[in-house]
């Protein structure tokens, strides 16, 4: 169980690392200056704001996530992303629009990677499926062999 989620973390992780510096590399508003461990940082702040924050900004903004059917969680995620920007110094986000921007691109490469990261959640209880059912083939079977 430790291996999943250490695995789905990475994912998530290494997904945000790759969205940050996709949108640097496309939009010029957006840099980080202190190399990978900035990125790395902004990475892994940006995961936590995920996990802590946005649950509860998407409460909050119900009624508009469910009149804009979703289209709302895009200014939720850009929301995020300023605040991993206040919190990671070396991570500069220009505007909205850039800001905007920037969250749609971390977005699409989460979602992506969204493949292997329900593979890291699944990959548990397919294993616990197959013990399972390998243990009622083991136990229905007649292991006497022919002829006895």
């Amino acid at each position: 169980m430790r291996t999943r989620w250490a695995l789905r973390l990475l994912v998530v992780w290494v997904g945000n690392c790759l969205g940050l510096a996709l949108a640097a590399a496309v939009l010029p508003a957006v840099a980080y200056h202190g190399g990978v461990g900035t990125l790395l940082l902004a990475g892994a702040i940006l995961a936590l704001v995920n996990f802590a924050v946005r649950p509860i900004l998407i409460f909050f903004t119900l009624p508009a996530v469910i009149v804009t059917l979703g289209a709302a969680v895009l200014l939720i995620n850009a929301a995020t992303l300023w605040l991993t920007s206040e919190v990671v110094a070396g991570l500069e986000l220009g505007g909205f629009w850039s800001t905007f921007a920037a969250a749609l691109i971390v977005s699409l490469v989460n979602l992506v990677l969204r493949p292997w990261r329900d593979a890291a959640r699944r990959s548990g209880r397919r294993d616990r499926r197959t013990r399972e059912w390998l243990t009622r083939e083991w136990r229905r079977r007649d292991w006497r062999g022919p002829g006895s």
